[in-house]
């Protein structure tokens, strides 16, 4: 069968952890730049398809393409390591420590950083033909994502950003469950499906996923976005980078191997009681 049980991909959680812990920094790199890349064209088409459409419901569903994409390549994002890589320290795997748990999130961070600018950069010069023009209704679209998702939190201060906060963790917690549902099956197919539909209740949803803003805010700024890059870091990449922990390592990472992988004793039955004999009748 295709299906794996739940004690045998939370076993495969933690041994993808343990090995991206041991992965060499140039690889790291190389699959976070690459991942960060892939969902920011897939965030790219989907505001695209948005836009053109008047649906937000066809934008989400299209979205999931570029995750599932990412991961059949085996490719690694930040808010899916938050989940993977503490399983490894937890389940105490030897060499795994806190600090290249630590290394492992930092590389991942910079490369999807880097791939998501890179993205941005080369759909703000499609959107301006090279900076020659005002943005077209995509770009303008997407700098109104920026504004919105910044200094739209901002003006309701602490309540704006426990919102923020919220839904960092939420979009983790799909996200992440994503992440997982690839390892629920052997098959292509099988792998697609599950990914599809948490991916797709967290974007549509409106959550806040770091890596995607990666290149939602960037490209808001190079189209003319209001608001700056201090409102990007405190009004929206730091809350929803802490969120996106909360969420993806204790909904899911240490929900499933609290209860699949170091699963709790298991209750005693009561022994049945035996109805009398005859002859205990007799007596």
């Amino acid at each position: 069968m295709s299906y794996l049980s739940p004690p045998e991909f939370a076993t495969k959680m933690i041994d993808a952890g343990e090995s991206k812990v041991f992965m060499a920094t140039r690889d790291t790199v190389i699959r976070a730049f690459m991942a960060g890349a892939i969902l920011a064209l897939s965030a790219a088409f989907a505001v695209t398809v948005t836009v053109q459409t008047g649906s937000a419901l066809a934008g989400a569903l299209l979205f999931p393409v570029g995750f599932c994409m990412l991961y059949l390549l085996g490719f690694d994002l930040l808010t899916g390591v938050f989940t993977l890589v503490p399983l490894a320290l937890i389940d105490r795997r030897p060499g795994v420590s806190l600090r290249s748990v630590l290394r492992n999130w930092g590389l991942v961070f910079v490369g999807n950083f880097a791939g998501a600018l890179a993205v941005a950069v080369m759909m703000a010069v499609i959107f301006t033909y090279g900076f020659s023009t005002a943005p077209d209704e995509v770009g303008q679209a997407i700098g109104t994502i920026g504004e919105g998702r910044t200094v739209g939190y901002a003006e309701y201060g602490a309540a704006g950003m426990l919102t923020l906060f919220i839904r960092g963790v939420l979009c983790n917690w799909m996200v992440s469950t994503g992440v997982v549902a690839a390892m629920m099956s052997t098959s292509v197919s099988g792998k697609v499906i599950a990914m599809w539909m948490p991916i797709l209740v967290f974007f549509y949803m409106g959550f806040e996923h770091s890596v995607v803003n990666m290149f939602l805010f960037p490209s808001g700024l190079m189209l003319g976005g209001e608001f700056s890059v201090s409102d990007y870091l405190l009004w929206n990449e730091i809350p929803t980078v802490v969120g996106n922990l909360v969420g993806g390592l204790t909904f899911v990472g240490l929900a499933l191997y609290a209860t699949h992988a170091r699963t709790g004793a298991t209750r005693n039955q009561p022994v049945p009681a035996q109805a009398d004999t005859p002859a205990q009748l007799d007596v």
